[in-house]
């Protein structure tokens, strides 16, 4: 990973980090309803800081599969005051804001994010040229459609070839618009227009969707792949997001992005430690 400034903080080498998420919405799959409203949006914050989280991911709108889409505006109402308080306060993280609206990319850009976390892969020109005229970096992320209907999009010949090659195509779009390269993080969408197998298959195949000169962010916390294979529920899937996590790291993933940051960063640790084991005699 090339130095990436976001916010306060330079990201460098091959991590891993760890980006918490903090969703302020009615909705979400696994913890709709349980941040949202300032005062525990906040409270959560602080507690994925003290947990070890690298940076953090606001989000105002559920992506789940079917999930209905909601007004650039209400968004706006329910993440702007957030970032807000937390940039006003002095938090320490670096800020995402997880949004595929221009309108509420430049919103939080203004309250103090840092960082725009798009699903769409900068689809819309509006949010490309938003990200470039602020200067900030982005996570630029694959699928196919909108979250109410990509799961009929996740037909592949070849998922890993294809991905990769939305993946240059979202690259090229970004570069076109004037993001530099090193400001572009990609990510290959996990649970996005994908199957349990095409999931799976990206995770072990995740070293051929890596583009020089850009990091990786994976994201598996606790989605449907998981409950495919183990039959867990979304409240359950801590051991498998852990596993998800390990392989990601080992495949060469600089970032993860969870809900569960303490627990996380110590799978990703360790995995990581196994990365890059030494024989030299002086090794501890």
């Amino acid at each position: 990973m090339l130095p990436v400034a976001i916010g306060p903080r330079t990201f460098a080498g091959p991590g891993p980090f760890v980006m918490g998420v903090l969703n302020v919405t009615p909705d979400s799959f696994s913890d709709g309803g349980r941040h949202a409203g300032v005062e525990r949006a906040l409270a959560w914050a602080e507690r994925l800081r003290a947990d070890g989280a690298d940076l953090l991911d606001v989000g105002g709108e559920s992506t789940r599969p079917g999930a209905p889409a909601v007004s650039a505006q209400e968004e706006i109402d329910r993440v702007v005051p957030v970032v807000e308080r937390l940039a006003r306060g002095g938090y320490p993280l670096p800020i995402s804001v997880d949004t595929w609206k221009a309108e509420v990319a430049r919103a939080a850009l203004a309250a103090g994010a840092h960082l725009v976390n798009d699903i769409q892969g900068l689809a819309d020109p509006a949010m490309a040229r938003a990200v470039a005229e602020a200067g900030a970096p982005v996570v630029a992320m694959h699928m196919r459609g909108t979250p109410a209907d990509m799961q009929s999009r996740a037909v592949y010949g070849d998922v890993v070839t294809e991905v990769r090659a939305e993946l240059e195509a979202v690259l090229a779009r970004a570069l076109a618009a004037g993001i530099p390269r090193e400001r572009v993080i990609l990510d290959p969408g996990l649970g996005f227009a994908k199957t349990a197998a095409h999931n799976l298959l990206l995770l072990r195949e995740l070293p051929r969707l890596r583009i020089e000169g850009c990091a990786l962010l994976v994201g598996p916390s606790r989605k449907s792949f998981i409950g495919h294979v183990t039959g867990a529920p979304v409240e359950a899937r801590l051991p498998g997001t852990l596993a998800a996590v390990a392989a990601a790291v080992l495949a060469g993933a600089e970032l993860v992005r969870v809900h569960d940051v303490a627990e996380a960063r110590q799978a990703a640790q360790v995995a990581a430690a196994i990365r890059d084991a030494s024989q030299s005699p002086d090794a501890r």
